[in-house]
């Protein structure tokens, strides 16, 4: 096999590891962005990150039924 077969098929390779990667890191720091404007948002009308904790360790009890063992 020649070797700029090799050489042509490597760089095809690396340009779509390449774009796969841009495409992973645009979508995290979208998501990023996306998580602090809500966190500040809250910040602005007064939730404060305890109360938003707070409530997400509520509605968790509530859905799993307190942390207790259901059919005891």
């Amino acid at each position: 096999m020649p070797s700029w077969i090799v050489i042509v098929a490597g760089g095809i390779i690396a340009i779509l590891v390449l774009m796969w990667l841009i495409k992973v890191i645009k979508a995290t720091a979208k998501t990023a962005i996306l998580i602090a404007a809500m966190v500040f948002a809250l910040n602005f009308f007064g939730v404060g990150p305890g109360n938003l904790v707070k409530t997400m360790i509520d509605t968790v009890m509530n859905v799993t039924g307190g942390g207790q063992v259901i059919g005891q």
